[in-house]
């Protein structure tokens, strides 16, 4: 069945093959998303740089400029884009720890403390190695209701 626009849908079955689509499309996306996040990964030379308050706060600006010109709901984008973006986070983190000790230099100059690039990050207001990810981490672990 080809995709119909909404305001074409006649049935339940329309809409609900409209909806299998879209969703179909959107979990592409976000293996897309989550393969641009392996990458950050692997270019990152700190892990402490993988938390980045600033570029968190302007993806959601963006997507609540663009979520507003289409005339879709702020708070319902924000509590959205935010639960994505530190699922991105996340994985990102494991991504990283995961590509270092693949490499085994988890405990090289990529870490704080051994006088590599990541003793002078810090000073730019990134957390020390650790610091504050894992309680976000561990929040989105929580049993939550399904998006």
């Amino acid at each position: 069945m080809s995709r119909i626009e909404p305001e074409r849908a006649t049935t339940m079955t329309e809409v609900r093959a409209g909806v299998d689509a879209i969703d179909r499309a959107l979990v592409a996306l976000l293996a897309e998303r989550f393969a641009f996040m392996d990458a950050a990964a692997r270019i990152k030379p700190c892990r402490a740089s993988v938390r980045d308050e600033a570029r968190k706060r302007e993806v959601l600006a963006n997507v609540l400029r663009e979520g507003t010109r289409l005339g879709l709901d702020p708070a319902l984008l924000h509590a959205l884009w935010d639960r994505l973006v530190e699922a991105s986070i996340a994985h990102e983190l494991r991504a990283w720890d995961r590509l270092r000790a693949d490499a085994g230099t988890a405990s090289g100059p990529h870490r704080r403390g051994r006088g590599g690039p990541c003793d002078r990050e810090g000073a730019a207001g990134q957390p020390p190695d650790g610091a504050s990810d894992g309680a976000r981490t561990r929040d989105l672990r929580r049993d939550r209701p399904a998006l």
